[in-house]
């Protein structure tokens, strides 16, 4: 008798074990989609090695997040994929980033096209600090954003970036990546890409503020 009012007593016991255990779980499995947007973002921004020269992408399916975009930094590819692990609810994370190599004459091209593009009497305001204020959706890609849509570089994917012009220089050709103001921002900029000594081709991927 005494061992039948033990395990009777044990039951509901037993019970909020298991409930407890599987829990966790369900809500790992529930997690809003959005808060993963968000948090993969900040965790990104967050970076300390992340600037100008660089561009990150990301997106979110479900419990997996997809990294991609150029990186002149190595580490930062490590870098992303540990931080973004971290976060609740994210089970894998795909790392397409790619690492740019190493080279001394596209270093020249990157600090070339940064000081033809960054002072530049018109376009100098976009520079962190310059007094630039930005009047539609975004402001730096921290904040949410619209994923880049198709014929683009990154379909479906999200961008994450501190300046509003991100100069990516790989062989001696350039890729231009942010927001501006307006198409005649977006003309001046790649002009004065292509005036920097040694670069074989520019690639205007600028958006336009709307």
């Amino acid at each position: 008798m005494q061992v039948r009012k033990r395990t009777a007593a044990m039951v509901p016991l037993l019970i909020c074990l298991i409930t407890g255990g599987i829990r966790p779980a369900i809500a790992a499995e529930k997690s809003d989609p959005k808060d993963l947007v968000t948090q993969a973002r900040k965790e990104l921004m967050r970076l300390p090695y992340y600037g100008v020269f660089d561009f990150l992408v990301f997106s979110v399916n479900g419990p997996t997040v997809t990294l991609g975009g150029e990186v002149y930094n190595a580490s930062i590819k490590k870098d992303a994929e540990r931080e973004v692990k971290r976060i609740a609810g994210v089970e894998n994370v795909v790392n397409n980033i790619e690492v740019l190599p190493v080279s001394s004459f596209d270093d020249d091209v990157r600090w070339s096209t940064f000081r033809a593009i960054y002072h530049d009497s018109s376009l100098s305001r976009y520079l962190p600090g310059g007094g630039w204020v930005p009047h539609g959706r975004m402001g730096r890609f921290d904040r949410p954003f619209d994923g880049f849509g198709a014929g683009t570089r990154f379909p479906g994917q999200e961008p994450v970036g501190n300046y509003p012009i991100h100069i990516i220089v790989k062989g001696g050709r350039i890729t231009l990546e942010g927001v501006v103001d307006n198409q005649m921002d977006k003309t001046l900029t790649g002009i004065r890409a292509r005036g920097v000594s040694g670069v074989f081709s520019v690639d205007n991927e600028l958006q336009v503020e709307k």
